[in-house]
This record gives structure tokens, C-alpha cells and sequence, in this order.
């Protein structure tokens, strides 16, 4: 099957400034063509004053192509990339509630936390929290193991995810800077530049 109509898992990275509104209009660009966010994560970038929205969705490579140019389409929306699993490093975060009395009594905790890389963030009578990151299979593995404890709560972070083959947005941007045109140059000649100075 041609890569371009497989579904497969992407991960939409959309450097922006930080302008109120925006996030439920980009929740509007997925929410028109019916595509369902898997995750989403929203922090600051290692530029001051540059937001950097992680989306991952699973869609076909031509839906996430078009789905970028509409994104980029928006006046606070700096750039767009998307990504391949193996194109990227990333992580998830978990948090796990579990009863202090019947995990203490029934398991060996140092064990868990161990096979697990997991560690304990709280420690209350009543109930402890442990902590892990990693894939998505790594932390469903820890809910199985934890549900027979009586497992309270979880919660899964957004993917946080870094471009392998990237010299980050800041180089970008520096380039860009570099490069701006004279005062006399048309305002086409500057945004047709736009592409090969961000590409990643």
C-alpha cells in the first residue's frame, strides 16, 4: 500500500506566537476535516516568546500535509513540521495512584519501581503516587501490573517529542533574521523564502 494513503501515527510540531485564541482555533482546523487529536501538548520553545504545540494524530501522510499548510495559513503560526515515529525522540509521562496499606502489604515495591523505572513522588497513609516516562506500551504495562493493587488513578501525559535531524528552531529563526529583505524587495520575494529557511 503507498505510504501516502497508510494511516500511521504523526506527530505535528507548530511553533506560534502566544496569542489568546489560538489553541481553539487550531482545535477547529482538526475538528472541520473530523480528525481526532491523540494528544496534545502545549509549551514554551526554546525561543523567548515562541510557543511550541506537539499534536499527534493518526491519519494518512497527504491528510497531514494539507492539515500543516492550513495550520501554517494562521497569522500566529510561525512554522509547521510533522513527523514519523522513527523520525523523532520522545516520551510520555504517567502518574499512578494506588492504596499506601494494600501496595505496602501485597507487593514488593522496590521490585515494581525497579522493573518499572519508576519512582514514588508521593507517599501519604492513604495513597502513593508513583512516576514514570516513556512509550505508550511502557506505560499501559504499569497499569496491568497495578490494578490488582486497586489502582485509583492515572494519567497520561501529551507526547513531548524532539526532531532527530533538526538544528531547532532557534538556528532557524537566526537564519531567517539573516536573511530579511531590503527595504526596496517586494513582499513576495520575502514570503517565497519562507520554506527553504525553515525546512527541517
Amino acid at each position: 500500500m503507498d505510504a501516502k494513503i497508510e494511516k500511521q501515527e504523526y506527530t505535528i510540531t507548530v511553533y506560534t506566537e502566544n496569542q489568546v485564541g489560538l489553541l481553539s482555533r487550531i482545535a477547529i482546523i482538526f475538528s472541520r476535516r473530523k480528525l481526532n487529536i491523540e494528544s496534545l501538548n502545549t509549551s514554551p520553545s526554546e525561543v523567548d516568546s515562541i510557543h511550541r504545540f506537539t499534536i499527534v494524530i493518526h491519519e494518512t501522510e497527504e491528510v497531514v500535509r494539507k492539515v500543516a499548510r492550513q495550520l501554517e495559513k494562521q497569522v500566529e503560526v510561525l512554522k509547521v513540521y510533522f513527523n514519523k515515529n522513527e523520525e523523532i525522540i520522545w516520551q510520555e509521562l504517567a502518574l499512578y495512584k494506588v492504596p499506601t496499606d494494600i501496595i505496602a502489604e501485597k507487593a514488593s515495591v522496590e521490585r515494581l519501581l525497579r522493573e518499572h523505572g519508576a519512582r514514588a513522588v508521593v507517599i501519604r497513609k492513604d495513597y502513593t503516587v508513583f512516576e514514570t516516562t516513556g512509550h505508550r506500551e511502557e506505560t499501559d504495562k504499569l497499569i496491568g501490573v497495578l490494578q490488582p493493587y486497586g489502582l485509583i488513578e492515572f494519567v497520561r501525559s501529551g507526547k513531548v517529542a524532539i526532531i532527530k535531524n533538526s538544528e531547532g528552531f532557534h538556528s532557524k529563526l537566526k537564519q531567517f533574521e539573516n536573511r530579511l529583505p531590503g527595504e526596496h524587495a517586494s513582499e513576495n520575494e520575502y514570503l517565497n523564502k519562507r520554506d527553504k529557511v525553515f525546512t527541517m
